[in-house]
């Protein structure tokens, strides 16, 4: 099945992904949507609701992320790369604007914004990879606190700085080795790049997916309850085991064997899941639930919640697939 698979052409399996990847998400719509109506006079009805609730949530999330992927991908290699840095600008603003800011941040912030932002997707569009890699960790590293500090304000510096690296570092990094995996290009599978978004993307999401309905259908207890009430070893096990299995499914689109596939979906579920988590703990000591509460003025509330684990993912897999094979 897997050597008929790799054997179909691009466009025939572009097509097969979008029958089984949409006909899956508008089945699983549709019981949700049904679920709806139930109406159950027990106690248990608001928890129930609750619990739908929060999975119509994920599930918005999945459509979200696989219809920004056929976006990117129909529009081509460019229009996906502005795509994704305006997703990548969006995203840095709803984070920093739930990070106080003073007078001495301004330089720093148009700096990280129409400076660092910009030229990290250009370095991803040129194919630049090796400056690419580092320009973000080494050079705005030291740029920006040395920007914050020319400005003259000292109170709450590091912390101020950090803020503002961390969000560089989540939200610009992480989300501009998305598109540079459309460029990757492996012996034999050139111009195949987006196949490789796809695998990401897919992998990641049913991971978090399945970890989700585990803990909240299963009833098992959080592991770490100040930070997630969906979080649960044994749910992350089995959610890790799903996505590195859809992983194996999905290997004829790309360049791995069923074994690589299993490695690099492993990799990328545990990156992705783990990024989450450690966003959910930002969210907590910032006194949130949602990257999008009390934030109108972004005009993109809760985005940030849809992609931080691809932000962490992302990162991860670009590097791991492009030292293995040597890209």
């Amino acid at each position: 099945m897997n050597q008929f698979l790799r054997g179909l052409t691009p466009t025939e399996q572009v097509g097969a992904l979008f029958l089984i990847v949409f006909g899956l998400l508008t089945m699983i719509s549709l019981v949700a949507f049904f679920l709806g109506f139930r109406r159950d006079e027990d106690d248990a009805h608001e928890g129930r609701r609750a619990s739908l609730a929060d999975f119509r949530q994920l599930l918005g999330r999945s459509w979200f992320m696989v219809v920004i992927f056929w976006i990117g991908w129909a529009a081509g290699e460019t229009a996906a790369i502005v795509l994704f840095a305006l997703i990548a600008f969006l995203a840095l603003r709803e984070f920093i604007t739930l990070s106080p800011t003073r007078r001495g941040d301004h330089r720093s912030l148009v700096l990280a914004f129409f400076a660092v932002l910009p030229f990290q997707f250009w370095l991803a569009g040129t194919q630049h990879f090796d400056l690419f890699t580092v320009f973000i960790p080494v050079y705005v590293f030291l740029a920006i606190p040395l920007v914050s500090a020319l400005a003259g304000d000292t109170q709450r510096f590091l912390e101020r700085n950090a803020k503002l690296q961390w969000g560089i570092v989540v939200c610009v990094y992480g989300m501009s080795h998305v598109p540079a995996l459309l460029l990757l290009d492996f012996p034999g599978y050139e111009g195949k790049g987006a196949f490789l978004v796809f695998f990401l993307v897919f992998v990641v999401q049913s991971c978090m997916v399945a970890q989700h309905l585990v803990t909240r259908y299963l009833k098992r207890p959080p592991s770490v309850p100040q930070i997630s009430t969906s979080f649960n070893w044994g749910s992350w096990g089995l959610g890790m085991a799903l996505g590195s299995g859809i992983g194996v499914l999905f290997s004829f689109i790309t360049p791995f064997n069923p074994w690589q596939a299993l490695t690099m979906a492993f990799v990328a579920c545990a990156a992705g899941s783990m990024g989450h988590l450690v966003m959910k703990a930002l969210k907590r000591d910032r006194g949130i639930t949602s990257w999008g509460h009390r934030v109108s003025v972004t005009g993109a509330n809760g985005l940030l919640d849809r992609v931080d684990a691809l932000c962490f993912a992302a990162p991860i897999f670009f590097h791991s697939a492009r030292w293995y094979f040597s890209a």
